[in-house]
């Protein structure tokens, strides 16, 4: 890893820098500017404690137990059994980027000082990330008011030495980790439990990986609606300039630039432009679906980037005015509404895309081969593969189904309206795993679509494309197991292979 340490301020993280510390490993630490704030904050919590004053989380119980007061004595023991009892989801665990990006958001939103954390407990959690321990948290349990305590929780205990961690490949007792990498337990402070488990931490990290994923694959989305426009002998009067600047969505005019920019030159166009005056909804209207779908992402980078950079727990603490207020920072509904409509716009890609494999294996609309192979009936071809884009398709139907409308009380109705945001941040992410899926079968098959056209050469961005699909993907000349090309054609997708080989031609795509 080339980059500096990356310095946390609260302030100024960019989902660029996120990718940096979950995916590819970069150092963090606690920016100097930051840590007077960080003491100001813990040292307040204390003083109350000492004085007895009666602030929620802190001198009195959670939840419905906000009215029961606890004696200072008590003080760690309420937060060490906070954590110990909310640590109890079910599932699988989080995958390894999602865990790192968790615990990167979590100390950049404590980091300003407004949560009463220790400088000390904000430091083991750096240790964490830069050591590469890695709390097991499991997928389910968060309703996302207050925020995703379960998971949050299930972080959080592993820096006192409880719960499991992976750490060097192996996944064992955090106390062990520990013991290794020569890191003492932490003991709580004062409101440091309730500082460490209460936020929207957990469904941000998932949301900003997700979009970061998104926004790589929407460029992707119109190579691929190129390839196939030339494969069904498309005309290219939709993608006129004069068309959108009548209707200037940003994203709408962004796909139309770049379909027009890919087919550039192609003598396939060229030749058969006069045949007709339209196409199929799903070639003509690519500008107008992809772009919407594209301006909802950037709607949900916009949330993003606000949360990233938010303080989420609860009660605040106030230092310059000697204040604690309780409110309601943690619920997810920013975030919530925000994957949910992620999701749905996701789903929409994957949907016109299958819409055009369809048209390419039947020979009535795409008058290519049956199925895209010689001797059909001997040979299936690109039959199945359609099928298996329809599944995904289906099944994101399903996943797109908003998880915000829904709400189920909790904590005996003290929590009586939560946003489900976290599992609408899971939804997003797998909708966007089928997506790419569907998105490699259409290249497969645009593809094997294209070389049928031959002699005629595609555009320049399309023939980039095309011929580094076929170094790593070969012609199909009769029925071979075609679960390996349809995974080749998936990591040209997720590689970036596909996309700078259109770029390389091309330009920038946007």
């Amino acid at each position: 890893m080339g980059e500096a340490t990356l310095k946390l301020n609260g302030h100024s993280l960019r989902l660029e820098d996120i990718i940096n510390v979950a995916r590819h490993g970069q150092k963090v630490e606690l920016d100097d500017s930051a840590v007077v704030f960080i003491e100001r904050g813990s040292s307040m919590v204390a003083s109350w404690v000492k004085e007895g004053k009666s602030i929620y989380g802190i001198t009195t119980g959670f939840g419905d137990l906000a009215s029961t007061a606890i004696p200072p004595e008590k003080s760690e023991e309420l937060q060490e059994n906070l954590l110990k009892s909310h640590a109890c989801g079910v599932g699988n665990p989080f995958p390894e980027d999602v865990t790192r990006a968790v615990m990167l958001l979590r100390v950049n939103t404590l980091v300003r000082g407004f949560s009463g954390v220790s400088l000390k407990t904000l430091q083991q959690l750096v240790h964490f990330l830069n050591l590469h321990i890695h709390p097991v948290i499991p997928e389910q349990g968060s309703v996302g008011a207050s925020g995703d305590l379960c998971p949050l929780s299930h972080l959080a205990i592993a820096l006192l030495g409880l719960g499991e961690v992976v750490y060097k490949g192996k996944r064992m007792p955090a106390s062990k980790a520990l013991r290794e990498a020569g890191l003492e337990p932490i003991r709580l402070g004062p409101k440091e439990g309730l500082a460490l488990n209460n936020g929207t931490t957990v469904m941000t990290a998932v949301g900003a990986l997700a979009l970061y994923d998104a926004l790589r694959l929407l460029p992707l989305a119109d190579i691929a609606a190129a390839l196939s426009l030339e494969a069904l002998q498309g005309v290219p009067y939709a993608f006129d300039p004069r068309t959108h600047e009548l209707r200037p969505h940003e994203g709408q005019q962004i796909v139309a630039k770049n379909i027009r920019s890919l087919i550039e030159s192609s003598e396939i166009i060229d030749k058969h432009k006069h045949d007709r005056v339209q196409d199929a909804y799903s070639l003509r209207c690519v500008p107008q679906v992809h772009g919407a779908s594209r301006d909802a992402v950037e709607y949900v980078r916009n949330k993003i980037q606000i949360e990233i950079n938010s303080v989420t727990d609860n009660p605040l603490i106030f230092p310059a005015e000697g204040e604690a207020i309780s409110g309601g920072n943690f619920h997810g509904q920013p975030i919530a509404l925000a994957m949910d409509f992620l999701g749905i716009a996701l789903s929409e890609i994957g949907n016109i895309s299958e819409r055009r494999v369809a048209r390419l294996v039947d020979h009535k609309l795409s008058g290519l081969p049956p199925f895209l192979i010689s001797e059909s009936g001997v040979n299936s071809g690109f039959m199945i593969p359609q099928y298996v884009a329809a599944s995904l398709v289906s099944e994101n139907k399903v996943l797109a189904h908003p998880s915000s409308v829904d709400s189920i009380p909790t904590s005996a109705n003290q929590e009586d309206h939560v946003s489900m945001g976290m599992y609408s941040a899971r939804k997003a992410a797998n909708i966007l795993v089928n997506v790419k899926n569907i998105l490699a079968i259409e290249f497969l098959t645009a593809a094997q679509g294209l070389d049928f056209k031959k002699p005629l050469r595609p555009g320049k961005g399309t023939g980039a494309v095309h011929e580094a699909i076929r170094q790593k993907v070969p012609f199909l000349k009769k029925d071979e197991y075609i679960r390996p090309l349809i995974e080749d054609t998936a990591r040209l997708v997720e590689d970036g292979t596909l996309l700078e080989a259109a770029r390389a031609a091309v330009g920038d795509l946007e």
